[in-house]
């Protein structure tokens, strides 16, 4: 990839963009565009400056970044009368908007905080001044030395009224500037270069209402380009209703704009750059609920059509004269769930895999590379970490490729033994930034190994940095929860596992079946919907006062048990775990009683049997048992107390069918509850701190 998110469309597989304007650079928009660095906090940035009245689009954008997760938000506001109007509230956005929207201003910077340093109060909150208040900071990351440069400069005579690494920060530019008689641009740059850690840093001076400057290491920033006016955010969402002309700041980069001459963009050491301006494709009605009471119920009824966009243009089925789908219209001409688009011959074509890698003496045929591994290891977290054990079964049962899962945050932190021409890594994540899966990514590389990304973001982190791989294009997924993206992750991981085996562990016939089975997916979703949401409804008012819960599946869906008692544990604060259905028999059967709802995945799959034996040791114990198989099997009917039924499809793509009934399941349990679905609390949309 060259820099600040521009593809090569065969290195990491994405839609043509043959048809875009000469220098012009289209990237599709998601949610969380640039969550990213090893160290960041989940907190979001906004800044403006321009004609407007800044009040209006600072809060404006810190409520697009909502989904973020926070506790406290704040904004700072040049008047240009000399004046920084300081505002903060603890809470939610709305409650700041209450106390800021009168400030006149158009210069300013704002924030939503997840504490890191320090409780979540108003003192702690942000933007921080100094003591002389000629300035205003907000601050992403974590300064990782804050507490040797906090001892030297109280020794200097500062005191700190916040118990925050970013009031430190915002002192050592003061002392800097005063010490060299520096400009605050100068002083910033010099403040940053005795900073350890991360950050992604925004700041407006009193003294200078026409000036706004903004800087990064690890954590994100863009700059947003319109008439006469520019936005910094932590997230393209922030600044989306008002431009698209975006330019990407890169690591150890700092850009100085001024509403008399523009911007420029410099590294941290002074040389001046000339980014790309780049523009981002997306539109606001792909962020806003659309008529959904929350975004996660949104994005659990959109994965037909998510679906169907993360497999247009990859995948033909030979000719039938069947009539299309509904799906067809929905997500046009490249495939229908009847498996009509007009080839000859059943394909899949991944264009991020089939490429060449490598320097340009030594190039090689990716593809090749990964046929011919000796072993796989996947990394990823939570959600992410779920698919990339659906994906082992698939490499395993497709490519008869060896797997081990990783969970990220743990594979840099013991000694796995890599080999490099032996090896490939792939790392997983919706936002292409997890924290702990970029560690695990830069792990692979300093030893040599092939890495592959698979990620819903396009121009993030994990997109740059790998060799390969493929995006999802999922769209936007705001929810905390993660519900499309986690479908669309093993969609992506079952194309290439039959990829990857095409014409050698897999014939032509088998191909064909497979991607017929793929595109029947979106269509079997949206039955699975119908059938079941009122059913789903149902269940959640029987069992939403339950305390704990116990999800079981074998073979590919074990790894949808975990993710069905992730989902529950999030939203609905019920204690969920989920197992392999025969693990049971080795501890959690003691907590079976009457009391306790336990959830089976029964599809009529090679192991049914034996999880058939599983629910009646179940019933046995007098437990409450809810069922999930497949359509016109009605034997688990007199065991359970709810049967839920979804349509039959291929064993190893169960896994998009069998999850959608846990993801209502979780939605409807936790609106019952009374929770907050879409920001649950503690936890934040982009996991950017280890």
């Amino acid at each position: 990839a060259e820099s600040r998110g521009r593809f090569n469309p065969l290195r990491f597989s994405r839609r043509d963009t043959s048809n875009f304007p000469p220098h012009t650079y289209h990237l599709s928009y998601q949610e969380g565009e640039l969550e990213e660095s090893s160290r960041d906090s989940m907190c979001g940035i906004t800044g403006y400056l321009g004609p407007k009245q800044a009040a209006e689009v600072l809060l404006g954008g810190l409520a697009r970044l909502e989904y973020r997760g926070y506790d406290s938000a704040g904004v700072a506001i040049v008047n240009g009368k000399g004046n920084i109007t300081l505002k903060k509230r603890v809470g939610k956005v709305k409650e700041l908007k209450q106390a800021a929207a009168a400030i006149e201003g158009d210069c300013g910077i704002g924030h939503t905080r997840w504490a890191t340093h320090g409780e979540p109060n108003e003192r702690n909150a942000h933007p921080h001044i100094p003591s002389d208040e000629s300035f205003s900071l907000v601050h992403n990351g974590i300064i990782e030395n804050f507490t040797p440069l906090k001892e030297s400069l109280k020794r200097k005579g500062y005191s700190f009224y916040s118990d925050t690494d970013t009031e430190v920060l915002v002192k050592l530019i003061e002392d800097v500037q005063k010490v060299a008689s520096l400009t605050l641009e100068q002083a910033v740059r010099q403040a940053l270069s005795q900073v350890v850690g991360a950050y992604g840093i925004c700041v407006c001076s009193r003294d200078d209402p026409d000036l706004m400057i903004a800087a990064r290491l690890g954590s994100p920033l863009i700059l947003g380009v319109g008439q006469g006016e520019w936005f910094i955010a932590s997230d393209a969402s922030a600044f989306l209703e008002h431009t698209r002309q975006v330019v990407h700041l890169n690591d150890g980069e700092m850009v100085s704009i001024s509403r008399n001459s523009g911007y420029q963009v410099s590294t941290l050491k002074g040389v001046e750059l000339k980014p790309e301006v780049q523009e981002l494709e997306g539109t606001l009605e792909q962020i806003e609920k659309g008529g959904y009471k929350h975004f996660m119920i949104k994005e659990i009824m959109e994965q037909p059509t998510s679906l169907g966009n993360c497999m247009r243009g990859r995948i033909n089925v030979a000719t039938s004269s069947q009539p299309a789908s509904p799906v067809r219209e929905r997500t046009g001409k490249d495939y229908a769930s009847d498996g009509t688009d007009g080839a000859a011959t059943p394909d899949i074509r991944l264009g991020g895999i089939e490429t060449f890698i490598g320097p340009p003496e030594n190039r090689t045929m990716l593809l090749d590379r990964l046929r011919n591994a000796r072993r796989f290891i996947i990394c990823g977290c939570g959600t992410s970490w779920h698919a990339a054990l659906v994906g082992e079964y698939l490499f395993e049962s497709l490519c008869k490729i060896p797997v081990e899962v990783e969970y990220a945050s743990e594979f840099r932190y013991r000694s796995v033994v890599l080999r490099p021409d032996e090896d490939i890594v792939m790392v997983i994540s919706q936002s292409g930034e997890t924290a702990d899966t970029l560690a695990a990514l830069r792990h692979a590389k300093e030893a040599g190994c092939i890495t592959i990304g698979i990620c819903n973001t396009v121009g993030s982190t994990i997109s740059r940095e790998t060799d390969a791989g493929c995006y999802l294009h999922a769209g936007p997924e705001i929810g905390v929860a993660s519900t499309k993206a986690f479908t669309a992750q093993v969609m992506v991981l079952a194309m290439m596992a039959a990829k990857i085996g095409q014409g050698s562990t897999i014939d032509d016939k088998e191909l064909s079946e497979i991607v017929r089975g793929l595109a029947q997916i979106p269509d079997k979703i949206a039955e699975t919907i119908k059938l079941n949401d009122e059913i789903i409804k149902e269940i959640g008012k029987v069992y939403r006062y339950a305390h704990h819960m116990l999800f079981l599946g074998r073979g590919y869906n074990y790894p949808v048990a975990l993710e069905g008692a992730l989902k529950m544990k999030e939203i609905s604060y019920i204690h969920a775990e989920g197992y392999p259905a025969a693990e049971m028999k080795h501890g959690p059967i003691a907590l079976i009683d009457n009391l306790m709802p336990v959830v089976f995945i029964a599809t009529m799959d090679s192991i049914y049997e034996k999880v058939k034996s599983n629910i009646m040791e179940v019933r046995a114990r007098k437990g409450c048992v809810i069922a999930i198989t497949d359509v016109g099997n009605d034997e688990l009917d007199q065991f359970c107390e709810y049967v839920i039924k979804i349509p039959t499809t291929r064993e190893e793509l169960s896994p998009i069918l069998t999850v959608i009934p846990l993801q209502l399941l979780s939605y409807h349990i936790a609106v019952m509850r009374g929770c907050d679905v879409d920001m649950p609390r503690n936890l934040a949309k982009s996991v950017t701190t280890e």
